[in-house]
């Protein structure tokens, strides 16, 4: 009898020593929150980059990191909520992908935690960072920033009598804004104008693009996200008032814009990941800076410009990164 108790004591003791273990190795790990303000291809490329990368630096989803992800699904109060709620929780650092998203989580941290966004085209104009290369704070990330004028040298090369350019975004997104400000300068400097068309949501897309009918001789969307959810509605548009629609992501182009000359978010997201992986390892969100990728990629969409009423050249075609014709 004593022995089979002191076998059973033996036996409580090595599974209490195996959950302590257990413990703390669940402790030892780090947790990551991940939020975006709405799903679309180009959030889901980045978030799946950002994803991949954190796994290649040793960071892998249950087993050496916890990722708690949330989506606000286009509702900027519910943003708010994710990020008050991702705050609560104290983790090693908040991933936000989109304008809207790291000013949420910016106002919600207030300070105490590390933030590390993607996507976000001037995070300077947003008060998210003092400087590109010394954000000085506890935030950092990267920024899908384009080079305004070759957007417009290829408006001006594959629609040359165009002038008035149709551009559709979301008036409520600081980084929308500072674009739309860029976009009427550099459209000035070679004879075109501005025609704005603003919508605060998904739903109100459609609307807003029939608004520039008649008005605009072509559609240009910004990197904004409430209006890139929205994509297929802005082409249909464009489709049926023989519209070209340009885009300033690569993605949209595989859902019915007609080009684009833009970046490829999966790798934004990956430069994102190695970045928050490097937080995770201890380096201070202030000196890192906020990184940028180097190439542009061409693509172009041959369907919708035959519908959309453009003659694309084989040239043209031949330097594309990517030709979709479907």
């Amino acid at each position: 009898m004593k022995r089979r108790t002191a076998f059973v004591h033996a036996l409580t003791l090595s599974a209490l020593l195996l959950s302590f273990s257990a413990t703390v190795t669940t402790a030892a790990n780090k947790t990551v929150a991940l939020t975006y303000i709405v799903e679309h291809p180009a959030i889901d490329a980045a978030r799946k980059g950002i994803v991949d990368a954190l796994a290649d630096a040793g960071f892998v989803d249950g087993k050496t990191v916890t990722l708690d992800i949330a989506s606000a699904q286009g509702s900027m109060p519910t943003q708010t909520q994710i990020a008050k709620t991702f705050a609560g929780k104290s983790p090693d650092v908040i991933v936000a992908i989109s304008t809207p998203s790291a000013q949420a989580c910016q106002a919600a941290a207030k300070g105490a935690i590390p933030i590390v966004f993607s996507a976000v085209t001037d995070p300077v104009a947003a008060k998210l960072v003092k400087s590109f290369a010394q954000p000085d704070g506890t935030l950092t990330g990267t920024s899908d920033k384009q080079p305004l004028n070759l957007t417009f040298e290829l408006i001006h090369k594959l629609t040359p009598t165009a002038t008035k350019i149709g551009v559709l975004y979301n008036a409520g997104e600081a980084n929308s804004v500072a674009q739309v400000a860029e976009m009427k300068t550099e459209a000035a400097k070679i004879g075109m104008s501005i025609v704005e068309a603003t919508a605060a949501q998904s739903a109100a897309v459609p609307d807003a693009a029939r608004s520039l009918v008649g008005k605009a001789d072509v559609i240009l969307l910004p990197t904004d996200s409430t209006v890139v959810s929205a994509v297929e509605s802005v082409v249909k548009v464009g489709v049926d008032a023989k519209i070209p629609v340009y885009a300033s992501d690569t993605n949209s182009v595989e859902r019915g814009a007609m080009a684009a000359l833009g970046f490829n978010y999966y790798k934004l997201g990956r430069l994102t990941g190695e970045i928050a992986a490097k937080v995770l390892n201890g380096t201070k969100p202030g000196d890192i800076p906020v990184g940028t990728l180097e190439s542009e990629d061409l693509y172009l969409n041959l369907a919708s410009a035959k519908k959309m009423g453009v003659t694309l050249s084989e040239a043209m075609t031949q330097s594309a990164a990517k030709v979709i014709d479907q």
